[in-house]
């Protein structure tokens, strides 16, 4: 892992380039520029004697702004990527390379010109049409950032300087084995387990009509259950392409043009399923039908070809696929071996595996498919050209009761919460709006997901409100026989695990109690025997050899019993994996806290001194 981390670091050594290229090609920081400072300032702060130019915090800033916008896919304002702490990131990553370069130069580490010339001459991006090194182009991708070789050089010598040393704090770190060991026991620890599921069909007595006293008590119980959540009552006009449907037209030759762009997906026609085995040559390949004609078989030739099935697959073919196999096979039988045939990888043997029949469909049999396809796209283009005028009106000040009289938007309302999904409640779109509407948000159209659109407003919110028991009744019913059920048969399936510790067997108590006994070897954490409540193999993994528990849910209730106790299967590749994939997590976290303290104490020993007033100039320029 040490060597891991030294790689790593040492791949950060050409960083100071990649941000070069980055800001010719990408983003544009070349002229990128910072007013307001008296020309005395070119710091934003510093880390002993290493100043934190202006002109970095500015690039880095910049540079994580795109690189934050790339992650979100949209846009963002500097004001919001403070929101995201973006700005104390970044002079969080300087402090910490000024902190290094002050101890690099403090301890006297640097590079020597011939490695740093090295370097520069292997960078692809300095590199003439020859292939090698060239000043010209260096020179010119150096200009288009604003800097200087000598900046550009000193900054290089710097980054490899840094990774040095970071190199030869963490180099050698690694955990203990007995921390990993512990870890791989954890996750992959085994378990054999016996359990008995009882479900309402092994009730021992039939369950009663519950009484209204019954009801009445486990409604109060679980009112939370019976309480309408609170909700939004939105007014909203809506127009879908299903609402103008029947009102769009589409004409004779769009439908036939249509029908002629798609007529090889209308109209197939009949192939095979073939497998094609070729030969060096025409001795080859006679020898092989010989011996299948004689009671071989085909599978037998490919096997003796050292191939597999998979490598004489052809798939699906037409007449145009198979040249001179054509007609012989398409006039095979399912199953039956043709040829051999010239081919482009020489004579070969074709088997006929299956007849895909033509398919066609006429012009008429797909008009009705091709009109619904045409008028519901249609109708969607005909709602986009709407919706600017629409949203104009909105912004206008119409309400939403004067746009659904002036236009074909219908007005409707909902009593909405997270949970609603039907009617206009099911367009995501909808739904995603109705949680963020407040009753300060003016009406505006929004695009659904079949490109229909909405306006909404906020009428009031409406608190919860437990329903009356009436109005319930077949839910509490459903809920307390559901329950009831549970507790008598937690009580039957306690009493066959006070009978197994007294003596009996689980198989003894299977056969007595008509249940079925099952067992599952190396069950492992996470993992879940099928029919069993999703508590179980948690209480499963705190038990003993031998112990019992019983575990309600999903409607019934089981009796596990814990057979033993395995550690984990080395001789699995997976638990192999497992190992090294924690343990070099674990060394890489080591590594990490090494380092941070190592910074840490660096930053401390040499003092920290920020420019709070050069910081908001440059935060004033991105804004």
């Amino acid at each position: 892992m040490a060597k891991g981390s030294i790689g790593m670091a040492k791949g950060s050594i050409g960083k100071s380039v990649v941000w070069v290229l980055m800001g010719m090609l990408i983003l544009g920081l070349g002229g990128f520029g910072i007013t307001g400072f008296s020309s005395g300032v070119r710091a934003v702060g510093s880390v002993g004697d290493e100043e934190i130019s202006l002109d970095e915090y500015a690039r880095t800033l910049q540079q994580e702004l795109r690189a934050l916008e790339a992650q979100t896919g949209q846009p963002m304002d500097f004001a919001t990527a403070q929101k995201f702490g973006l700005d104390r990131m970044v002079i969080g990553q300087l402090i910490a390379k000024a902190a290094l370069d002050s101890e690099a130069d403090r301890i006297g580490l640097s590079v020597g010109d011939a490695t740093l010339a090295k370097q520069i001459h292997g960078i692809p991006a300095f590199q003439g049409p020859s292939g090698s090194f060239d000043r010209d182009t260096y020179k010119f991708a150096l200009d288009q950032v604003n800097m200087s070789e000598a900046e550009f050089e000193n900054d290089l010598r710097e980054e490899t300087a840094r990774t040095l040393l970071q190199g030869a704090v963490v180099s050698g770190v690694a955990m203990p084995d007995n921390y990993v060991d512990t870890l791989v026991a954890y996750a992959a620890e085994r378990r054999d387990i016996s359990f008995l599921r009882l479900d309402h069909t092994h009730l021992a007595e039939p369950l009663p009509m519950p009484t209204e006293d019954a009801l009445t008590t486990y409604y109060q119980d679980n009112i939370t259950r019976y309480t309408a959540p609170e909700m939004k009552r939105i007014t909203y006009t809506l127009l879908s392409p299903d609402m103008v449907l029947d009102t769009v037209e589409v004409d004779e030759q769009s439908l036939r043009d249509a029908y002629a762009e798609r007529e090889a997906e209308f109209n197939t026609p009949e192939r095979r399923l073939v497998e094609r085995l070729a030969f060096p040559n025409e001795e080859a390949a006679a020898e092989a039908r010989s011996a299948i004609d004689a009671g071989g078989s085909f599978d037998a030739a490919v096997t003796a070809r050292g191939l597999e099935l998979s490598d004489v697959d052809l798939g699906d073919v037409a007449r145009d696929d198979l040249g001179a196999a054509a007609d012989a096979v398409f006039a095979a039988e399912t199953g039956q071996v043709v040829g051999p045939f010239q081919t482009d990888l020489g004579p070969a043997l074709f088997r006929v595996n299956g007849v895909l029949e033509a398919r066609v469909t006429t012009y008429e049999d797909a008009l009705p498919a091709l009109r619904d396809e045409l008028a519901a796209d249609r109708a969607a283009r005909y709602i986009q050209s709407k919706a600017a005028d629409i949203d104009q009106l909105l912004a206008g000040g119409a309400t939403l009761e004067q746009v659904a009289e002036e236009t074909e938007m219908e007005l409707g309302t909902v009593n909405w919460h997270r949970d609603t999904g039907e009617g206009v409640a099911g367009y995501t779109a909808f739904r995603d709006a109705a949680a963020a509407l407040t009753a300060d948000d003016y009406p505006e159209i929004i695009t659904l997901d079949d490109d229909g659109i909405v306006a909404m407003r906020l009428e009031k919110m409406i608190e919860p409100r437990i329903r009356p028991l009436d109005e319930v009744r077949d839910q509490v019913i459903a809920g307390w026989e559901s329950d009831e059920t549970e507790r008598r048969l937690t009580a039957q399936a306690e009493a066959i695990a006070e009978r197994i510790r007294e003596g009996a067997t689980m198989a003894g108590e299977a056969a007595a109690n008509g249940l079925e006994l099952v067992t599952a070897e190396g069950q492992l954490r996470g993992q879940q025997p099928l029919g069993t409540p999703i508590a179980m193999m948690a209480q499963v993994f705190d038990m003993q050899p031998g112990e019992l528990a019983v575990s309600p849910g999903l409607g019934s209730v089981v009796l596990v019993q814990l057979d033993a106790v395995n550690g984990p299967d080395e001789s699995n590749p997976r638990v192999a994996a497992l190992r090294a994939s924690l343990e070099e997590e674990a060394t890489t976290g080591l590594a990490q806290d090494l380092y941070d303290a190592y910074a840490n104490q660096i930053r401390e020993a040499a003092g920290v001194t920020l420019d709070q007033a050069a910081l908001n100039a440059v935060h004033a320029n991105f804004r």
